[in-house]
């Protein structure tokens, strides 16, 4: 009977990691997921984690629009079971975003930089089967600073889920013509949050212009929050046509 922990891997690469994390995790039952349908297979079987962990954006061109780590914690979260989650970052900017909501979880224990090398992650697993947090400069949030608005805070609460939609909507590809009076909604509703997050000079206007560039900036995490927060419609991705360009 295997008594070690029961550890999960969910990853684009994670065949490339797993003979490594076998050699070093050896008394553990480890479980490789480099798909969004074997993620799905994994968490929906009996079998409890110790902990997972969790690629923040997946570096597939395949789902990468439609699939990250957020999405599994939900999947982890619809199996009513408390895990340890960590997830893995590669520091790149695109991942802001994702890094702002994915801190402030309550089963997320620390977030591992994949650019310091597997041993940072081993040490990281030990500590979460343990009951233990990633603290310290060996693995940093590198999320927003402080003062930063957090865009999932903003979508969730008064006009933001009007603001969710719209911006879904530009991220999308649906919005690719609009009218003066949805022009002047998207500078109202998503305008304020532009300027607050520092994203547009002070003094510059504000014109829907600005808005589809921001969205198109943020269009992973945008359609990312949509599609888990009930705006399904919004979330799935319309491919331009030949010559049509894509919000940017």
């Amino acid at each position: 009977m295997q008594d070690g922990p029961r550890v999960l891997v969910a990853a684009a690469l994670g065949k490339i990691i797993e003979p490594l994390l076998r050699q070093s995790l050896t008394d553990a039952t480890l479980r490789i997921a480099e798909d969004p349908a074997a993620v799905e297979r994994a968490v929906g079987e009996r079998l409890r984690f110790d902990v997972v962990v969790i690629d923040l954006t997946w570096n597939d061109y395949a789902v990468e629009y439609s699939f990250d780590g957020l999405d599994v914690l939900d999947m982890l979260r619809r199996t009513r079971r408390q895990t340890p989650v960590i997830f893995a970052a590669q520091g790149h900017g695109v991942e802001r975003d994702h890094l702002d909501e994915a801190v402030e979880q309550p089963e997320v224990v620390g977030i591992y930089r994949k650019a310091t090398g597997p041993q940072p992650l081993i040490d990281g697993v030990d500590i979460a089967v343990r009951g233990g947090i990633l603290t310290g400069p060996q693995y940093p949030s590198a999320s927003s600073p402080p003062n930063i608005p957090r865009i999932h805070a903003y979508f969730g609460k008064g006009r933001g889920s009007t603001a969710a939609r719209l911006a879904g909507a530009i991220a999308s590809g649906r919005a690719a013509h609009v009218g003066y009076d949805t022009a002047a909604k998207l500078v109202d509703y998503l305008g304020p949050l532009i300027k607050d997050r520092g994203e547009h000079g002070p003094g510059l206007k504000m014109t829907p212009e600005v808005v589809y560039r921001w969205c198109g900036e943020h269009a992973r995490y945008i359609l990312s929050w949509c599609r888990r927060n009930g705006y399904d419609d919004m979330a799935a991705r319309v491919v331009p046509a030949v010559g049509q360009r894509e919000p940017s």
